[in-house]
């Protein structure tokens, strides 16, 4: 069997199509919705203020 580079090309094409499909059917995967959702919505979350970092600012000024 005698190879070119057409199907070299053919073979990399083929791969990554499967490969496309691969991802494309792992993230409509009803699996990953909750995950998706959550991190959809991260955003829109507040911000929790970090206790020990802030009171460890205030001490280390003078009033």
């Amino acid at each position: 069997m005698d190879f070119d580079i057409n199907t070299v090309r053919s073979a990399v094409l083929v791969l990554a199509f499967v490969g496309f499909i691969g991802v494309w059917i792992w993230a409509w995967s009803k699996k990953r919705k909750s995950d998706f959702e959550e991190s959809a919505n991260l955003p829109l979350e507040e911000d929790v203020p970090n206790t020990e970092s802030y009171s460890a600012n205030n001490s280390l000024e003078k009033p």
